[in-house]
């Protein structure tokens, strides 16, 4: 019987990101405590541009952003925001949505399959994602159970379960 496999990816769904940014405008847009105050969230290029003229009201709307994108299953780990920057009479604050497996990621997760995943257990890296495969299908879940047990600090999934 050939090796059952899975891919481990780190990927966000760009629409997903594009709903929960504008329900957080449009909620940033209704709320009476950021009435004038020239708060705002948009894409900024393939950055997302939070502004508004306080520090605290800036750090409201990342706060507003994150519960959306929770609330559509996208995890805070993708999610890189700098700190608050003071331009002009504005704060401002840009994040990136952060996708693909880095090489020193992969390295990381695959030292882990090796020196605590069940023995047979091949892990290998291909460009930005991972690619776990065993002759034994119960391998391969206590290896997601093992990986989804661990408290990684980037968001992963995993996709092609053959």
């Amino acid at each position: 019987m050939a090796d059952s496999s899975f891919d481990i990816v780190s990927k966000v769904e760009r629409q997903e990101v594009d709903n929960a940014l504008n329900q957080a405008a449009k909620e940033i847009s209704q709320r009476y405590d950021f009435k004038g105050t020239g708060a705002s969230i948009s894409w900024s290029g393939e950055k997302i541009l939070m502004e508004a003229n306080g520090e605290e009201r800036v750090k409201a709307i990342l706060d507003i952003f994150q519960s959306k994108l929770i609330k559509r299953g996208i995890s805070l780990k993708s999610l890189d925001a700098g700190e608050p920057q003071l331009s002009g009479k504005e704060y401002k604050i840009f994040a990136t949505i952060e996708e693909g497996i880095s090489q020193e990621n992969a390295k990381k997760v695959a030292k882990i399959i090796r020196d605590e995943g069940p023995k047979g257990v091949k892990a290998q890296v291909q460009g930005d994602e991972l690619r776990v495969s065993s002759k034994s299908r119960d391998d391969l879940q206590a290896v997601q159970a093992l990986l989804k047990d661990k408290d990684l600090d980037f968001a992963i999934q995993f996709v092609n379960y053959r």
